[in-house]
C-alpha cells in the first residue's frame, strides 16, 4: 500500500503527538538528560514547533510554543519538575554541547 503525502503527514503528526504525550508523562526525565543522550530536549521541540508556525505565517511566541509542548506554562513545569543539574550532568553537557538548531 502506497502512502501519499497527506497520509504521511498524518502519521508524522500522530507520532509527534505521541512523543509529546510521552514526554509530558515522563516528568522524571530531565531536559539535560535528553540533551546529553539524544542531543535535543523539550525546549528544542518547542523551538522547532515555533519555527514551523512562524514559517507558515503564524505568530507564535517561545512561551506559547513551550506551553504546547509542556502542557503547561514552562515556568510552572520548571517549578514542579525540574531538578538542579548534577556536576556529572553539567560536565557531560559541556563535553557534548549540541549544535544550535
Amino acid at each position: 500500500m502506497a502512502v501519499d503525502e497527506k497520509m504521511k503527514t498524518e502519521f508524522e503528526a500522530a507520532a509527534f503527538r505521541r512523543l509529546v504525550a510521552h514526554l509530558r508523562e515522563r516528568t522524571d526525565v530531565q531536559n539535560i538528560d535528553l540533551m546529553n543522550l539524544a542531543g535535543f530536549c523539550r525546549n528544542c521541540l518547542a523551538n522547532w514547533y515555533q519555527e514551523a508556525a512562524n514559517a507558515a505565517g503564524m505568530s507564535l511566541s517561545k512561551e506559547e510554543a513551550r506551553e504546547i509542548i509542556y502542557g503547561m506554562p514552562y515556568e510552572e513545569w520548571r517549578a514542579k519538575y525540574q531538578k538542579e543539574a548534577t556536576p556529572e550532568q553539567l560536565a557531560a553537557f559541556e563535553k557534548s554541547k549540541p549544535h544550535q538548531h
